[in-house]
């Protein structure tokens, strides 16, 4: 496993991390990839740190605590082996939200709590609208509160899209953003996102670096999902066009085998050199396996990552592009 820098924050986070949204299940009503077993995940998690992950992202959301909970509990006794970011903000998987200094406050201390720890690495606002943070500093002026007060070391946000991922940065100075980015989904590359993060010294977390599991390969345009899995909220053609993805990414390899079609996935995240931590979710140990082995693999070749970003160019692979 090899590590990086999260940008100014002085963590130093294992290229591959682990995405716990899915392990939280569907707890309490939540919506995530449909039932998951404890036990199981903890497996997992004992897992990626057996194979060097050190860097575990999760919200209080997931499972509307759970993931932090399984968490939490997998990593007890090892808790200083570990970089944990979490996040707040995000009410329900309606949509509401609340940014105020008590809200996060009271959520913090209740993630604390599930998490059997008196600190978190890094506390994320979860998908705020930056007019939120515009008409009100509160939220940005309490997560530096928390700082100084030892209940985080680092603070940053997971952004609804690249531009206020970049916004985020100008506008407030975020040390860390979250942002989706994978083989079908370039906006990172294409807003200039990366470039900005490179020169602000900010850390980038690439979220969906698999895009919900469709660039691993295992999934077609006819896959049925179950009722509380979250990829039922996509339309047919949107999943039509995700599962087509992964075949058009590796006819313009030109039949080199450079392994799973998740490790290209990952391996292509990993080759651009803003990116600090790429975070599958990950749900069994299985996964964790061939995740974690990407990182072992290294980027990608100039010439192939090329031609994978010519790829994305000349598609579309989001309905309504």
């Amino acid at each position: 496993m090899r590590y990086r820098r999260l940008g100014s924050t002085g963590i130093r986070v294992s290229e591959i991390g682990f995405g716990a949204w899915g392990i939280g299940g569907n707890a309490g009503g939540a919506v995530a990839y449909g039932p998951t077993d404890d036990r199981e995940s903890t497996r997992a998690i004992r897992a990626a740190l057996d194979r060097g992950v050190n860097f575990f992202d999760t919200a209080d959301l997931y499972g509307f605590g759970h993931s932090e909970a399984i968490l939490g509990s997998a990593l007890r006794g090892v808790r200083e082996h570990a970089v944990i970011a979490s996040k707040a903000g995000m009410l329900d998987s309606q949509g509401r939200q609340d940014f105020s200094e008590q809200v996060l406050r009271e959520a913090l201390d209740r993630s604390l709590s599930r998490l059997g720890s008196d600190y978190i690495d890094l506390y994320q606002l979860h998908g705020p609208p930056l007019e939120t943070l515009r008409r009100d500093a509160g939220a940005v002026e309490a997560l530096e509160r928390f700082r100084r007060e030892g209940k985080i070391r680092a603070y940053g946000i997971s952004a609804r899209s690249p531009d206020d991922a970049a916004a985020a940065i100008r506008e407030f100075g975020f040390p860390c953003v979250q942002v989706n980015f994978n083989l079908a989904d370039q906006r990172a590359v294409e807003n200039g996102l990366f470039a900005l993060c490179e020169r602000a010294g900010a850390g980038v977390i690439v979220r969906t670096p698999l895009c919900f599991g469709f660039l691993t390969g295992k999934y077609d345009a006819q896959t049925e999902f179950q009722s509380s899995d979250h990829r039922n909220r996509w339309s047919a053609e949107q999943r039509r066009r995700w599962a087509e993805a992964t075949g058009l990414f590796l006819a313009a390899l030109r039949g080199k085998t450079l392994h799973t079609p998740a490790q290209i996935a990952l391996r292509f995240c990993l080759s651009f050199g803003a990116v600090s931590t790429v975070i599958p979710g990950m749900l069994t140990a299985g996964e964790v396996e061939e995740n974690t082995q990407a990182s072992d693999l290294g980027a990608l070749d100039p010439d192939d990552c090329g031609a994978l970003l010519e790829v994305y160019r000349g598609g579309r692979f989001f309905v309504g592009d």
